[in-house]
């Protein structure tokens, strides 16, 4: 009764809206659009699941090297941002969802292709709220306005949930944790990084709360010296594993300064799919769940 009711609302609201629609995306630049797009090349990941959870297979013509999920994004064919111009023409697409970054580094290709007619898009959110707008401008993008406010209610009550199981865990029995992001430089995420997000409602303590974000993404440089001198309250150490950090266990315990973190004496030293806790994607609460399971066995 509750979906039905929200239903009927959204659908007054897009009624008594102008057809005309009007986005500014993470690169400050403006969009206007009269009718959801449906030829679509996604290459970043995120993209690709997100555009999956809203139903989009079909309007999926393109999407980036190296998709990993969902399965039936393997079947698409794939497209980089070093691709020629006429690659991307050929496929006829009519959007394209990139990154800041590849804004940034291709500028010029994404300028080719917008004078041929076709729509860029860049958008990267960087926390959990930031996220809920992205996936509504996914929704206005395709037309699945109302399916991306579903995403957003089946994510707030999958939190809901994780609340509910962490109220029977008093503050004083949760563990610290150090969450690694970058072996080789010691450091961590930002304060309002998606993955802290995903340990604060899996009950975990932060104790590299102090940290602060390098060159404004993210990440946070923390340092083996600080991180040593907390190594006594690192009761779970636990690090991103994917693409963004190639690390093992091994590669964590075995340099002698890790001798000093409690953690490492303990053998509780774990690795987590960076997919699972740094996307911005549904996958979160999946991600919460791993790591209840980590810190609460």
């Amino acid at each position: 009764m509750k979906r039905l009711f929200f239903t009927f609302a959204f659908i007054l609201l897009l009624c008594s809206t102008a057809q005309a629609r009007t986005i500014t995306d993470d690169s400050g630049r403006t969009v206007t659009f009269d009718k959801p797009f449906t030829r679509i090349i996604s290459l970043y990941g995120a993209h690709t699941e997100n555009l999956f959870s809203l139903g989009l297979d079909e309007q999926i013509i393109g999407v980036s090297t190296g998709e990993d999920y969902p399965a039936a994004a393997l079947a698409k064919p794939t497209f980089n941002a070093r691709d020629g111009v006429e690659k991307f023409l050929a496929a006829k697409p009519d959007l394209i969802l990139i990154r800041p970054m590849h804004m940034r580094a291709y500028g010029g290709l994404w300028n080719a292709l917008e004078r041929h007619g076709v729509t860029v898009v860049s958008l990267q959110p960087d926390s959990v709220e930031a996220m809920f707008g992205y996936w509504r401008t996914l929704g206005a993008l395709t037309g699945r306005q109302m399916k991306a406010e579903y995403m957003i209610e089946d994510f707030r009550d999958g939190v809901r949930r994780a609340e509910a199981r962490l109220s029977t865990i008093p503050m004083e029995e949760r563990p610290g944790v150090f969450f690694e992001s970058i072996h080789r430089k010691t450091a961590t995420f930002s304060p309002g990084a998606m993955p802290l997000f995903v340990l604060e409602k899996a009950g975990g303590i932060n104790v590299a709360a102090d940290a602060r974000p390098r060159h404004g993404t993210n990440i946070a440089d923390y340092g083996l010296e600080r991180l040593l001198a907390k190594g006594d309250k690192v009761d779970v150490y636990l690090a991103q594993r994917g693409t963004m950090n190639d690390v093992s266990v091994h590669d964590i315990v075995s340099s002698p300064p890790a001798s000093r973190i409690k953690a490492v004496l303990t053998r509780n030293v774990y690795l987590v799919d960076e997919h699972l806790v740094s996307r911005p994607t549904l996958r979160l609460l999946e991600g919460i769940d791993t790591v209840y399971q980590l810190l609460h066995p």
